[in-house]
């Protein structure tokens, strides 16, 4: 077990710099910001979505032993909806109460880095489909 989470770790290490900083830096501290505020409905949803793709990616991230694009398949099935339910929520389509000044910041936040996330996630989710099975850090 220990070398498989070595393996996975070394996958991580073995992207780009950026790519290390976007996902460890940006992307899993703004999904993560939905756990406070599960009390609102872009928080809930939101932490929602987060538990789908953690419970989506590690079984995939064990399995291929590291950053595989595999993983982008579950954010596509997560975030998009996530999207439209976050864009109605800010426009007062849905959601009885009204978007406290937090809730706003958290929607604005998700939108942004999960919609660049999405665009990855899209690219990497379409090389997948096309056969490219290669694992960042394991040998070609």
């Amino acid at each position: 077990m220990l070398n498989r989470s070595l393996t996975i770790w070394r996958s991580y290490r073995s992207l780009p710099l950026w790519v290390q900083v976007w996902v460890g830096g940006i992307l899993v501290p703004v999904n993560a910001a939905a756990f406070v505020l599960t009390n609102t409905p872009s928080g809930y949803w939101a932490a929602w979505a987060a538990v789908f793709v953690v419970a989506t990616n590690v079984p995939i991230m064990w399995k291929e032993q590291g950053m595989s694009k595999l993983m982008s398949l579950p954010h596509l099935v997560a975030w998009i909806p996530l999207h439209a339910f976050l864009l109605l929520r800010l426009t007062g389509t849905v959601g009885a109460q009204p978007l406290s000044h937090p809730e706003l910041m958290l929607a604005a936040a998700l939108l942004m880095v999960n919609g660049i996330s999405l665009v990855f996630d899209t690219l990497d989710s379409f090389k997948w489909w096309r056969g490219d099975r290669q694992v960042p850090g394991h040998p070609a």
